[in-house]
């Protein structure tokens, strides 16, 4: 699994959302963007992380930046998380993970004693410019925010 670092071209992306719409980070040139991955839709750790990001939002708007959750599951799933939550930004179906894959996050887990591939929960600022000005991989799902936000602070000030 390789990671990304600052500096690097961020991966290119272009998948569903949970209204079926198609988000592509070549749309999103000139505005910084938060990509964060989660890996299941409603869980605890990934609803503490998805409602921190959500609560944020007023932050993330006065500073321009694009927010965008990033899981394997289905458009449908994604969208009946947001509404129990009100999250009320993107969430993409990375079903086949490849944007997982391409940002270095999919990789093997361990949980009771059991391996299996699944998403590392990792958080990314892009820049203006497309290139990665923060990767915070294993983020704990209280820090997203606190971290993107920094990072973004740092672009802007």
């Amino acid at each position: 699994m390789t990671q990304l670092k600052i500096g690097d071209k961020a991966p290119n992306f272009s998948l569903p959302d949970q209204h079926g719409n198609t988000v592509k980070l070549s749309q999103l040139k000139g505005q910084s963007v938060v990509v964060y991955f989660y890996p299941k839709a409603d869980t605890p750790g990934c609803t503490t992380q998805s409602c921190a990001v959500r609560d944020a939002r007023p932050q993330f708007k006065k500073i321009k930046a694009a927010v965008f959750g990033v899981s394997p599951d289905a458009p449908a799933r994604q969208a009946k998380f947001d509404e129990k939550y009100e999250l009320g930004f993107p969430l993409l179906a990375d079903t086949e993970h490849a944007m997982a894959e391409a940002y270095g996050v999919w990789g093997e887990k361990v949980n009771y004693g059991k391996k299996y591939m699944g998403i590392i929960r990792s958080a990314f600022v892009i820049d203006e410019k497309g290139k990665i000005a923060g990767a915070k991989y294993k983020i704990s799902p209280k820090d997203t925010t606190s971290w993107a936000l920094e990072v973004l602070e740092g672009l802007n000030g």
